[in-house]
């Protein structure tokens, strides 16, 4: 049996890539590709893949935020996540969104397939040192409320901004970011940020 792929990646050369190494595998076909994030659920509603290659690294929408819209739109497509970058927040993220697959980009070029197969087949693939490094890192003390309030401060959005975005008032905004503050331990916003971020918390 062929198993359909849709690929999303918005570095060309590496999309590239990944299309040539996946069609190597006889029982593989990739009947969709695409660079946004936001064309991921169009593109498998048109093709019915039977796995989708997400990178998580997105325009549009990030790759987390994709993979939840796919299988809220076709839940018969599993996702197998790609990153540079292996934060055991992230993977938490990822298996909220209900992602099948976490692989590393840095991973061996068999592995690929292999992960693709097992997906599809409804295993669950996680690089085993990221699931270690999950087991032992501590959960995410934020509020949905919260993330969206420093996920936007990250992306340079001042108290005010902020507001408007979430429809909230200053004041609320501001007694939001003193809490975040004050849950990670952090010194100032810009801490905060760093934290998060590093613990794969907010993209």
């Amino acid at each position: 049996m062929t198993l359909r792929v849709l690929v999303a990646e918005d570095m060309h050369m590496i999309r590239g890539a990944l299309i040539a190494l996946l069609e190597l595998e006889p029982d593989l076909e990739v009947v969709a590709s695409v660079e946004r994030g936001d064309h991921i659920a169009k593109a498998a509603l048109e093709t019915r893949p039977d796995v989708a290659i997400i990178d998580i690294d997105l325009p549009g929408v990030d790759g987390l935020t994709a993979a939840a819209e796919l299988h809220e739109q076709l839940p018969t497509c599993r996702t197998l996540i790609l990153t540079s970058l292996g934060r055991p927040g992230t993977l938490r993220r990822a298996l909220s969104a209900h992602v099948t697959g976490f692989l590393l980009k840095d991973s061996p070029p068999d592995e690929l397939a292999q992960a693709v197969r097992a997906v599809a087949g409804g295993r669950r693939v996680v690089d085993p040192q990221l699931a270690l490094t999950a087991w032992d890192s501590p959960e995410n003390p934020l509020s949905r409320r919260e993330l969206e309030v420093l996920r936007l401060a990250a992306q340079g959005a001042d108290a005010a901004e902020i507001a408007g975005c979430l429809y909230l008032s200053s004041g609320t905004v501001r007694n939001y970011l003193t809490a975040i503050v004050s849950k990670l331990g952090a010194r100032n916003r810009i801490d905060a940020i760093r934290i998060a971020e590093e613990a794969g918390w907010i993209p």
